[in-house]
């Protein structure tokens, strides 16, 4: 046998050896093993008044449903009646506490993404949670507030500190309408996007698949819950949250 020949094998058995060395293939599958999974994105949306939170014919129903089918995976989704926020608490605690140790480390509230929305109750029960996140230290990436209306010992008209960015959407007729402004308890750390009006006695919308007496008692704070434009212009600050985070 050659010298050049018996060079090739002596390096062709040394590559075999660091190939199978434990070093070498156990520390990628160690990395693997301890690393912490990442908590989903959390979105969760209040219906207002005492719908249920499947009433498919309401729009924050809707919305929760067009998110989960287009983010099958990385996402927690879900709809509450607006006197639940206890457990809306408890779910997001749950999904942040990724090490399923029962509490929550700095990390795992700092990596915390998080979405509220609601309509009329439902909108003060969003930002109240994102008041008590905020207690514990817990950032919320966005809140949309749509004809919001406060709850009794609530504020929705402030947004909390912990917030990066807050929506609202309102009209002004009829009995029950929304907040006209929210404002941001720190500026330096929490975005308005804006406060938007809607006028339906201008534009009226046809919500035929409502109860009759919403459609006569409370008809321009029903026509806002089911105009697509504004439930679409949620959607779609929702959606570009969720794509930032990815």
């Amino acid at each position: 046998m050659g010298p050049t020949i018996r060079k090739l094998l002596v390096a062709f058995a040394a590559s075999l050896l660091v190939s199978a060395s434990p070093a070498h293939s156990g520390g990628r599958a160690t990395a693997a093993s301890d690393a912490t999974p990442a908590s989903p994105v959390i979105v969760i949306g209040f219906v207002g008044g005492f719908v249920r939170h499947d009433a498919s014919i309401h729009s924050a129903v809707q919305v929760a449903d067009h998110l989960q089918k287009a983010h099958p995976s990385g996402l927690f989704t879900e709809v509450l009646e607006n006197h639940h926020r206890g457990q809306a608490y408890t779910e997001i605690i749950r999904n942040l506490d990724t090490d399923h140790n029962g509490s929550l480390s700095a990390e795992e509230k700092r990596s915390a993404r998080i979405i509220l929305y609601g309509h009329s109750w439902g909108a003060s029960e969003a930002v109240t949670l994102a008041r008590d996140l905020g207690r514990n230290g817990i950032p919320v990436l966005l809140t949309v507030q749509v004809d919001s209306v406060s709850k009794p010992r609530e504020n929705d008209a402030v947004i909390p500190a912990n917030v990066s960015e807050a929506a609202n959407f309102y009209q002004l007729n009829g009995l029950v309408h929304g907040r006209r402004q929210i404002r941001a308890a720190d500026p330096a750390h929490t975005h308005i996007i804006g406060n938007y009006r809607l006028d339906y006695k201008a534009n009226p919308i046809e919500c035929k698949q409502y109860p009759w007496y919403d459609r006569i008692f409370m008809k321009t704070h029903i026509e806002i819950e089911c105009d697509p434009k504004v439930w679409k212009q949620v959607e779609s600050l929702i959606e570009s949250k969720i794509s930032s985070q990815r």
